[in-house]
């Protein structure tokens, strides 16, 4: 990946993102459940520069790609259920559980509708508008339905505790469901915001012509 000004964005996200994965590698909370939530990063991200050619996304796209990487990344350091942050908002706000595993799944419908839409459907424009955001939340459905059901094959392969660790149910046997439910209620909200962006674009006056 060059640093050519069309690549600028790209070239900053994937900097930037290894910058804070190396980082989050050193002396995780726990290195078996490291290893198993970074499963995703090993495969994903060599995938994503290898075929970065082929496959260009818009800039929007990279970004957002990366800073729901970074969110996961700082799970995969503390794991899902001990991330600081989750445990000030627990007990801030007199909650049961740390629910940093619940914000993450929220935005992987919230920030990775668009990539996943633009890997999957390279002509948006011969779907009309409802199919195409039909479509945008049945990808991100899809995705985290068999994230979770490949969750639970590495889990009950894994070492016992490790496994435990990687699932962060926290004793909620309900978790996966409320998982997926909140991706695609996140993937709902950006549609949402995208179509309001949108809205608002085609309200704007045209700028006046010269002279």
């Amino acid at each position: 990946m060059s640093g050519r000004a069309s690549d600028r964005v790209p070239f900053i996200c994937l900097v930037a993102f290894l910058v804070i994965w190396v980082g989050l590698a050193i002396e995780p909370r726990y290195r078996d459940d490291w290893l198993l939530e970074n499963l995703p990063t090993f495969v994903l991200l060599p995938a994503a520069v290898l075929s970065y050619r082929r496959f260009r996304l818009s800039d929007q796209a990279y970004f957002q790609a990366t800073l729901f990487a970074v969110l996961h990344t700082i799970g995969s350091h503390y794991t899902y259920s001990e991330v600081p942050l989750g445990d000030w908002v627990r007990d801030a706000f007199g909650l049961t559980r740390n629910h940093y595993d619940r914000f993450v799944h929220f935005s992987f419908g919230l920030l990775l509708l668009r990539p996943l839409r633009e890997l999957a459907i390279r002509r948006p424009e011969s779907l009309g508008r409802f199919a195409l955001a039909y479509v945008s939340v049945a990808i991100i459905a899809l995705w985290s339905t068999l994230y979770e059901v490949v969750e639970w094959i590495v889990a009950s392969l894994a070492d016992p505790t490790a496994g435990i660790a990687y699932l962060g149910t926290q004793g909620d046997v309900w978790d996966a469901q409320k998982d997926t439910a909140l991706a695609c209620g996140g993937a709902l909200l950006a549609v949402l915001i995208e179509r309001l962006r949108g809205r608002t674009s085609t309200l704007r006056p045209e700028p006046a012509p010269p002279g």
